[in-house]
């Protein structure tokens, strides 16, 4: 199977507004898949119509190589392990309490409790009223029970909200490494770029509906190239030596600007310009990050 996820011109209206605008995704077997995107973006309808639980006004959904509808639907939920939005839990149980009411429901052996238990670091803590965890804790027990009956697609619709940096770190270390470990493919939605970042292999941004992007992490980086920042006391000197050598540069403020270029070729053109006298003072290299790739393909600021 080539995709564990594929959908084609899917797409969800509500009145005269496209939530979801005609978008195809391609998720491979085994990737933690980023879905990236602004608050509002099309982030959990996509997800929730994936899990069936919103219809599609439009399009097609295959998962496991079989399409999405009502006969189709329980035998794919049956591999595929969510957790949408906050996790639902029974405060006045404790965690072990709460995940045998989800073994139970989806009858698979009660063994598998210790397993989640120790995969999302909970053992120690399982005999504990969940009405006294912290937010950290109720989102590891979400996620304990989306992995009850070792699902092989996991979907998890912004799972680091609310949670403090330490939480966010833990959350994103069992999310990265559920693939290696337990031959998970996992989808993960976040408006945190840093988070897509540090835990994903492929991603796919969505703005305003429309999936914008879509590829490696890799590719995604590559698009960023770097460029040099060359700092001139005699800006007017250096504009006039650029123009007779015809080297081509942009102003950025008190900067001269030039594409990415090898060590030698910037040697030179730091000579070019000292020996003409436009007097260098600085010369930096400038990486793109993921907010900037970011910010040129939508055109707006999201949360770090």
């Amino acid at each position: 199977m080539k995709y564990i996820i594929e959908t084609n011109a899917l797409s969800k209206q509500y009145g005269n507004n496209y939530s979801v605008n005609d978008v195809c995704l391609k998720i491979r077997p085994g990737c933690v898949y980023g879905f990236l995107g602004p608050n509002g973006a099309g982030k959990s309808t996509t997800m929730k119509m994936l899990l069936g639980l919103v219809k599609p006004t439009g399009g097609e959904i295959l998962m496991f190589g079989r399409e999405l509808d009502d006969r189709s639907r329980m035998q794919i939920l049956r591999q595929t392990g969510s957790l949408i939005e906050s996790p639902s839990y029974y405060g006045h149980l404790n965690g072990r309490e709460n995940l045998q009411i989800i073994q139970t429901l989806k009858k698979v052996p009660k063994e598998e409790i210790d397993e989640v238990l120790a995969i999302v670091r909970l053992e120690s803590q399982q005999k504990k009223k969940v009405r006294e965890y912290s937010l950290g804790m109720k989102q590891r027990l979400g996620l304990a029970a989306a992995l009850l009956g070792r699902p092989r697609l996991l979907l998890l619709d912004e799972p680091t909200n609310g949670l403090d940096p330490s939480g966010i770190q833990e959350m994103r270390e069992l999310i990265s490494q559920l693939p290696g470990h337990y031959g998970m493919t996992v989808m993960v939605s976040s408006h945190l770029l840093s988070e897509i970042d540090q835990m994903a292999t492929d991603v796919g941004i969505i703005d305003k509906g429309k999936l914008i992007y879509q590829g490696s992490l890799q590719k995604l980086h590559d698009k960023a190239r770097s460029s040099i920042h060359i700092r001139v006391l005699n800006q007017s000197a250096a504009v006039r030596i650029l123009g007779e050598y015809r080297e081509p540069y942009e102003l950025s403020g008190e900067e001269l600007v030039f594409t990415e270029r090898e060590d030698g070729q910037i040697a030179n053109l730091v000579t070019l310009l000292a020996g003409k006298g436009a007097q260098v003072t600085r010369v930096t290299e400038k990486q793109k990050s993921l907010e900037d790739i970011f910010l040129k393909l939508t055109g707006k600021q999201v949360s770090l």
